[in-house]
Order: structure tokens, then sequence, then C-alpha cells
């Protein structure tokens, strides 16, 4: 089966100016997606679709092909996702004879991919001969069944009607409602060419629980942050009581419970091959052993750690040069609707 990656990347961004080619760490942000593109086990073509031959260059520089330049109608503001695509499958039908059987769009303002969730697509779509495309999608934070429609005259309508008066209901007891999250649509061309959608009407979805899409400068800044912290191999100290554990009072430390949030942000930068030591003031005031305990504690917790240091000394305050706000981490790090790296 031939696969073809497609990464479409005009040159003719708004919100942040020739967002597509921005350095993000060092690199365009294009590149990005065509790395992504070329780890894949089943992408055996990566092509930019562009209107400038300057994106043109610097997408070849980085592995990927661009045979043809968009025509610049197919590069306004309005320009749908059908029309790019429609344009490059019969572009490369008619110069090549070339017609893979599955488009992959990978968006060059989406960053941070796992490779893997590329393939596990692809894959679902080769199981299934009667969908047309998988559409990757996360959990929606605001509940659609309580959201309404405004009139001119100042009536409200319900958005979602399928649950009668959904809308006085408790949210616990509402269907999960999803948002599509742009990272990536694996697509039949026969669905592009044939049912001139860029979906058809048979979509599986492929749930994953962030959203990494740049739309804003803020966004640019946030996401290079993110990538610096989590590939800059460092060497990060955490508190345990008030940063992985939450804080007791009474330094009953055996009943401390963890913070699931911070635990999960400390292994990522584990797994990106930073340093993690584990500092704790446990034990200082009172002189009892909590190693034993503590220890047992965070692999319970499942912390991944490369060394634990005891006898930090007990304070109202600590003031450090380089310290990092846990409030700046945990914007960073945990998913929200819109523009949080993961």
């Amino acid at each position: 089966m031939q696969i073809l990656a497609i990464i479409p990347a005009r040159s003719g961004s708004k919100s942040v100016r020739n967002k597509n080619i921005r350095l993000l760490n060092g690199k365009p942000l294009l590149a990005y997606s065509v790395e992504h593109a070329l780890a894949s086990h089943y992408i055996d073509r990566v092509i930019v679709d562009t209107d400038s031959e300057d994106y043109a260059e610097i997408a070849r520089e980085y592995g990927a092909e661009v045979p043809y330049i968009r025509p610049a109608k197919l590069a306004e503001d309005t320009s749908l996702d059908y029309e790019v695509f429609y344009h490059a499958l019969t572009c490369l039908r008619d110069r090549e004879g070339y017609l893979p059987e599955m488009i992959v769009q990978l968006r060059p303002t989406y960053p941070i991919r796992d490779v893997k969730d590329i393939d596990n697509m692809i894959e679902m779509l080769e199981r299934n001969d009667n969908a047309d495309s998988v559409r990757c999608v996360v959990p929606a934070k605001e509940i659609a069944y309580k959201m309404w429609r405004v009139q001119d005259d100042g009536r409200m309508t319900p958005l979602l009607t399928d649950i009668p008066e959904a809308y006085n209901m408790p949210r616990q007891v509402l269907p999960a409602i999803y948002y599509q999250n742009a990272c990536i649509d694996v697509i039949r061309s026969s669905t592009i060419l044939e049912k001139h959608s860029m979906s058809g009407e048979y979509i599986l979805s492929y749930i994953m629980d962030h959203f990494f899409d740049i739309d804003t400068e803020e966004e640019l800044i946030k996401c290079e942050k993110y990538l610096k912290l989590l590939n800059s191999k460092k060497k990060y100290v955490f508190d345990i009581d008030g940063v992985i554990a939450k804080y007791r009072e009474d330094l009953d430390y055996a009943s401390a419970l963890p913070d699931k949030r911070m635990i999960q942000i400390i292994n990522r930068l584990y797994d990106a091959g930073n340093d993690i030591v584990l500092f704790t003031a446990r034990g200082y005031k009172t002189g009892i052993n909590w190693e034993e305990i503590t220890r047992r504690q965070l692999a319970a917790w499942g912390l991944r750690y490369h060394e634990l240091k005891f006898g930090k000394p007990d304070a109202d305050y600590y003031i450090d040069d380089k310290m990092l706000d846990i409030r700046e981490l945990l914007e960073l790090f945990e998913p929200r609707e819109k523009g949080v790296w993961k």
C-alpha cells in the first residue's frame, strides 16, 4: 500500500507572520512535521504543499519533496483543505501517474507529535475497509449540551437537542464530547477524489489527550519553552512535600497523597533524558527516618527519578535564583482545550 504524507504550508499566515517557517528551538516549524512523517513505519513519500519557493527550499533541506508549487488561488485564507488536497492528488496523478491509497495530513503548526499515533491511525484505516478516514480528537473541556444559539430577537435555542433538556442535567450524566485537535488526519485518496470530501461519511476516531496546535505568537513562545524544558538534558531538583505530594500540616508523611499532575510532568522530563533529583526535609524537625516509607511511596506513585536526598533544612520560605515556578510547569504541561503542551 502506498501512503503519502502531505504537509500543507502556505506562506500567508496573518496571526503569526511566516508562521510555518518560524524558528522553534532552532528549527523551522514545518521541519518538525517533515521529521514526523519520515519517522513513520508506513509513510513512503513526504511532500510539502506550499505556494512559496522559499518554503519549498526549506522543506527540501529537511528531507521532503516539493514536486509542484501550489497555485496562489488555493493559498487564500478561505481556501479549503479539500481544494488543496484534490489539487495535490490530481497533479501527482496527471504528471507522474502516481496515486497513493492513503493520504496522511500533518499540519505544520503541530510541532509535537508521537509518531506512534501516525502509525496507529494508518493501521486503523487499513483494518477497516468501510471507513473513509481517521481523525484524531481530544476530550472537550466545555459541555456542548449546555451550549446555546442566540437568535436575532434574543431567544435562545440549545445547540444539541438529542437529549431533552440536557442543559438542565448534571454534567456527570451527559455523554462525553470530543473536539478535533488537527494533529493527524488519515484519508483514503478515493474519499477525496470520488466523494469530494476530506473525511467522508464513515469517520473513525482516534482519541488523544493533548492539543499542541500553534495559532498565535503566545502559543509559539509557550511551545518553545516546553521543548527547551523537555529536551534540555538538565538536572532538575524537586521538593517532595508540597510539590510531588500534597503537603501535610501534621507531618504524617506516611499518609501523604500524590499530586498526579506533577508526577506526570516529572516523568516526562525523566523520559526525555533529564536528570531528576528529589530533595526533602522529612524528619529534619522530628528526627524520624522517613527514607524507607518515602521510597515505597515514590515507587507506588510511579515516579521515576535518579536520586533521593534527605537533609533539606526546614524553613518557612525558600529563595533560589534558579527557581522554576510550579505554576509555569503546570501551565506548559497540563492539558487544556488549546495552546498547552503536554
